[in-house]
């Protein structure tokens, strides 16, 4: 694939892969991106999984057609991008690798070896020139680790942008770009919104063309739209308005009444209504539906005096993300002391701009008459 005529996308695409970073369902696979930039000197953005080396080896020869490169820029350590960063150096030994000093630390603790010899340090606003290209070098840490670097090429306007702007997905397969892409925002970067609006106010100074993320596709149209996205997530605001109901049912009777509650908001208005089932569902998904609407209903059983497993894991992963800003409505439902309720509060304090719905509803069992008029006063509720 050619990005502009003497850059040229040489990744591969992972269709093996089951589980990205041993936990994020990727049924359509994953794209490790690398790319060359043909120039009086030539260089190299980043290495991919060491699972996929072959492959990248024999796209590089290819683009490279004889010719030996002159750099390898690694903008981030993570091993899909780095771990074939030996083996690139036994085939081309007399590459000089462009990183941050971070990253020379993290190859040591990789690689036994931090190849001192072939090093070039660079930090925020180090430049270097390829001959018609001139790179400046954009420090980001913590988007989404510590030793992460963006590189903006002044000539042809375009940003590299290590696993900013990524998704879900090889390229060979066709999807939306938003779905796949939220989904990995918030598994993967987004506890660190501070640190991503950091990035973004840097790269609002820069006049970008073209975006190149080190997964999914390359960006080249309605940047805009990526970045105002990027903004919205970041700051944690909700994309769209509808309500996300989280839950869990041991024998029936909370699906039942979550169940309910949905046929009530579908009949108060409300057009946007997502069910997830925490004991069956991808959990990435829930988290990005949490993340990605306005209101959040969570119900769950009391269960061992706590609340149950999947529903644990669920609140936690929305708390280590810095979930905020949202209509938090509950359901409990205990046969003899129900008090998951009292549970999911104690585990959101720390949540910031979390506006409780007044009508919580307790269930003892099974839905009866009063349960079901809560629902729906719930329904209207979060529909006013």
């Amino acid at each position: 694939m050619q990005i502009v005529n003497d850059i040229k996308y040489v990744g591969v695409n992972d269709k093996k892969l089951d589980l990205f970073e041993g936990q994020y369902i990727v049924p359509n696979g994953i794209a490790y991106n690398s790319y060359v930039v043909l120039d009086d000197k030539i260089a190299i953005f980043d290495s991919v999984d060491i699972r996929c080396a072959y492959e990248w080896f024999q796209n590089l020869e290819k683009a490279l057609d004889g010719k030996e490169p002159d750099y390898l820029i690694i903008q981030h350590m993570e091993p899909d991008h780095s771990s074939s960063i030996k083996e690139f150096l036994d085939k081309y030994p007399n590459t000089k690798i462009v990183s941050s000093s971070k990253s020379f630390v993290m190859m040591k603790n990789f690689f036994g070896n931090d190849f001192a010899e072939k090093q070039v340090v660079v930090g925020e606003g180090d430049t270097l020139s390829l001959g018609r290209h001139n790179l400046t070098f954009i420090t980001a840490p913590m988007v989404h680790w510590p030793e992460v670097i963006m590189t903006y090429d002044n000539t042809d306007k375009i940003l590299f942008s290590a696993d900013a702007f990524g998704k879900f997905g090889a390229l060979d397969t066709e999807e939306e770009w938003a779905c796949e892409a939220r989904r990995y925002y918030f598994g993967i970067v987004g506890k660190y919104g501070v640190q991503v609006q950091s990035v973004l106010k840097k790269a609002a100074n820069l006049d970008i063309k073209i975006i190149c993320p080190l997964h999914g596709p390359v960006l080249t149209e309605n940047l805009d739209y990526y970045l105002n996205l990027y903004n919205t997530w970041s700051t944690y605001q909700s994309e769209s308005k509808g309500v996300c109901i989280a839950y869990t049912s041991v024998y029936g009777n909370t699906k039942k009444a979550v169940e309910l509650l949905k046929e009530k908001l579908i009949e108060n208005g409300c057009e946007k209504v997502v069910l997830d089932d925490l004991a069956r569902c991808d959990i990435a998904e829930a988290v990005e539906d949490a993340f990605r609407y306005d209101r959040v209903v969570l119900a769950t059983t009391t269960y061992n005096a706590d609340i149950f497993p999947f529903m644990r894991a669920f609140v936690d992963h929305l708390t280590e993300r810095n979930f905020s800003n949202k209509k938090v409505a509950f359901i409990e439902n205990g046969s003899w002391a129900p008090m998951a309720t009292k549970v999911m509060k104690a585990m959101l304090e720390k949540s910031k701009n979390l506006t409780y719905c007044e009508n919580d509803v307790k269930i003892l069992s099974a839905l009866n008459d009063e349960s079901k008029e809560k629902i729906s006063a719930l329904a209207k509720e979060l529909c006013n």
